[in-house]
């Protein structure tokens, strides 16, 4: 999505299947709950994009096909280019297969001006971040997933203990602590403060 986004503008829908990434859904195979989004539906609410899920086997078997015609070649390609890494299969596919696969498949749209809207100065990086809302141990830390991630030291306040502060991850899995509009620090995976905002202390 951030791809689209960024290459072509906000688009005003986003019709899917109902994975549980896309929607929640109470029942199995039952409709999507609308008020309660997920990680991804919520971006998509700051964004302004109306999610639209699929419910008809046309479209689950449009779905398919196309997942099927992709796992039945990307391997075989991938094998034959002889790549092992998750780095050079990325680069494969938005250099290589992407450009093959829409040059002979493409259909040239009726209208020819986007119906996408500029991105402007959205900031897409913290808008398709997770967010999840955490308190401020007395240790100055705040737990997330396994992590303990230390708040530094800032010139607005001794410590953050007990404030509701805000945990992101970007799409890249890195992690930062907001409290309100500000940015309190940047970490690594493993939950280290990063070297530039180290740096900037």
């Amino acid at each position: 999505m951030k791809a689209v986004i960024t290459q072509h503008g906000i688009p005003s829908s986003f019709y899917s299947d109902r994975g549980a990434h896309y929607w929640s859904t109470p029942k199995a195979g039952g409709k999507v709950d609308k008020r309660n989004p997920t990680q991804f539906g919520v971006a998509m609410r700051r964004l302004g994009i109306d999610m639209i899920a699929a419910y008809s086997p046309q479209a689950r078997g449009r779905s398919e096909r196309a997942f099927q015609t992709h796992q039945g070649r990307l391997p075989q390609e991938l094998a034959q280019a002889k790549i092992t890494t998750m780095e050079a299969a990325n680069a494969y596919l938005k250099q290589v297969y992407m450009p093959e696969f829409n040059q002979k498949f493409s259909v040239l749209p009726a209208e020819t001006q986007s119906a996408f809207v500029p991105l402007g100065t959205v900031d897409v990086n913290d808008i398709l971040s997770e967010q999840y809302e955490r308190t401020v141990g007395n240790d100055n830390c705040v737990a997330f997933e396994g992590l303990s991630l230390q708040i530094p030291a800032d010139k607005h306040r001794h410590h953050y203990v007990r404030c509701k502060v805000t945990v992101r991850v970007s799409c890249e899995g890195k992690l930062s602590i907001q409290h309100g509009p500000r940015c309190l620090a940047r970490y690594d995976r493993e939950g280290l403060i990063r070297a530039e905002e180290a740096q900037a202390q």
